[in-house]
């Protein structure tokens, strides 16, 4: 069941995750508290509980200043992305301070690829970070726990690949659904200067 959960909320923001402001921070907050509180090893309720603070906590902020919410969506994702990153590289027991450094550089990189690109920068972010999600929960389901937490080779392989598939597979639904919608591609009576990388959408 909790494998369930998370897969559920990262199939959302990997495929619908740039359609609603609110639905994506939500989403993206839920599973970077889950993934940190993964890297743990908490139990099931502790996942779910810091994961439901996360989302609470990533909506209210955003909220509170949401002039620089693309900003802040980014830096998160980046830092859900880094956490997920971290996990791969470091098969078996976890640096603590090693997997922070990764999530911080993540987080930084995210929010100021977010701020200068817009909607195509939060593409990326939320088809990457969902695609993160839906594997650490998949990774608690039965044979496939070496997606949540590989091994040194194939299985680290085999999970980076798994990753790298399922973003771009994000990628592609959401930019083939949204991608009028945010201003991503031209209009055809404009001309292609005037697109300066879509905007974050306002609800």
């Amino acid at each position: 069941m909790n494998g369930i959960i998370v897969a559920l909320v990262g199939a959302l923001l990997c495929f619908y995750g740039v359609r609603s402001v609110h639905l994506g921070i939500l989403a993206i907050g839920f599973g970077l508290g889950w993934l940190i509180a993964d890297l743990c090893n908490a139990s099931f309720w502790w996942l779910l509980l810091i994961a439901l603070i996360g989302a609470v906590s990533a909506w209210v902020v955003t909220s509170l200043i949401f002039r620089f919410a693309a900003y802040f969506v980014g830096g998160l994702t980046g830092a859900m992305i880094g956490t997920k990153l971290a996990t791969v590289l470091q098969p078996g027991d976890k640096n603590w301070a090693l997997s922070m450094i990764v999530a911080a550089a993540v987080c930084v990189a995210g929010a100021f690829l977010a701020d200068k690109f817009r909607a195509r920068a939060l593409l990326w972010l939320t088809s990457i970070g969902g695609a993160s999600m839906i594997l650490s929960g998949l990774g608690r389901m039965g044979d496939l726990e070496f997606l949540r937490d590989p091994e040194p080779g194939w299985q680290q392989i085999s999970a980076t690949l798994a990753w790298v598939g399922l973003s771009v597979c994000g990628w592609l639904v959401q930019r083939r659904l949204f991608a009028e919608r945010l201003g991503i591609e031209p209009e055809a009576d404009e001309p292609p200067s005037r697109n300066i990388g879509g905007k974050w959408p306002s609800r």
